[in-house]
């Protein structure tokens, strides 16, 4: 098995600490620089933006001179059902009301199953090699993979669960993510019609490390110095956080999801396919308990359905009809500079 200093020194970082990617808008440049300055690693999250603009974000990092990631949705669709798909348009119609849209145009909407412009990105990633390529949702083509190593990047594929990592390993990943499912936002499980099994990260990291040789990184629930510490312990070279970053002064955080994090009445997160139609762990609001119960499986149709509702919703400030990710250890997003947040978090380790 690779050493922690050897996975550490591949991914260049110099703590075992990751800034995980955040699609949506939460992980900018800023926060990427921030979280490799502070001697952990950053990475950027190419979901739901454009080649031309993840592009862009890459060469405002590489400008910093540090070492960086990008992060790739893999194709894993769910195909909706179209009469499904209907329904819930249906049901979406009040929301739309609320936030001043049209909800014709919902329900009139085409089911849009693309594929995140998966071609693009890996083509931009072999002419414009960065230093590590992570993935989650599927695992790669092992030709894509290949390609990838020898063009120079560090290949990390997101696991959640010990059979997963087996795949992996298979394909040719230089290391993994094994995200449990206290992890907020998406899972990256490869079985996104079945919720993810609720086995702790230190037991999950146990399992998968039973049947992989590889370099493993914890995420889920990661947001205290204790549980980097048990992270560590458990066999982990490092961990990734996310949603204890949610609050950093580099984070593009909209501000009704700021305030949402920091509001004390909101205590409870939950697993729901409402907003994209994948299993994602968010905190608990009104479109949630609506919506999880009756939403049907179907990613990326009913992400492109829903985000109309949440754009609208973020530009009124209106924190109850957004995806307002989150992992269990919430209450521990801080409003202060990123590097503090992590420094705090790894200690000595």
């Amino acid at each position: 098995m690779t050493s922690p200093l050897a996975a550490l020194g591949a991914l260049g970082a110099a703590l075992p600490i990751v800034a995980a990617p955040m699609a949506g808008g939460p992980t900018t440049p800023g926060l990427v620089v921030a979280a490799a300055r502070a001697g952990g690693l950053g990475f950027l999250a190419a979901g739901y933006k454009t080649p031309e603009a993840v592009a862009e974000e890459v060469a405002q990092v590489r400008a910093e001179g540090v070492p960086f990631g990008v992060n790739v949705f893999a194709p894993n669709p769910v195909p909706v059902d179209p009469a499904s798909f209907r329904r819930y348009a249906e049901a979406l119609a009040s929301e739309a009301r609320a936030v001043g849209l049209e909800p014709e145009a919902l329900v009139a909407g085409r089911i849009v199953e693309d594929d995140d412009r998966w071609a693009e990105k890996i083509d931009l990633l072999l002419s414009d090699p960065v230093p590590v390529v992570s993935f989650t949702f599927g695992i790669p083509e092992t030709g894509v993979v290949a390609a990838l190593r020898k063009a120079g990047s560090v290949v990390v594929l997101t696991v959640t669960s010990a059979s997963e990592a087996e795949l992996a390993a298979a394909a040719g990943a230089d290391l993994l993510v094994v995200q449990a499912s206290a992890a907020g936002g998406h899972s990256g499980t490869l079985t996104p019609e079945l919720l993810p099994a609720t086995t702790a990260l230190t037991e999950l990291v146990g399992q998968v490390r039973a049947v992989v040789g590889l370099p493993l990184i914890a995420a889920g629930g990661v947001a205290t110095p204790e549980t980097v510490a048990e992270a560590l312990a458990a066999g982990a070279v490092a961990v990734a956080v996310g949603t204890v970053l949610l609050r950093s002064d580099e984070a593009g955080t909209s501000a009704p999801y700021r305030a949402a994090l920091a509001d004390p009445a909101r205590q409870e997160t939950l697993v729901t396919r409402a907003f994209t139609g994948r299993p994602a762990r968010a905190l608990r609001n009104r479109f949630t308990d609506r919506y999880t119960v009756i939403a049907p499986d179907g990613y990326p149709a009913l992400h492109h359905l829903t985000s109309p509702v949440r754009r609208a919703a973020v530009a009124a400030g209106d924190a109850e009809r957004i995806n307002l990710w989150a992992g269990t250890g919430h209450r521990h997003a801080t409003d202060e500079p990123a590097a503090r947040i992590l420094s705090r978090l790894v200690g000595r380790a």
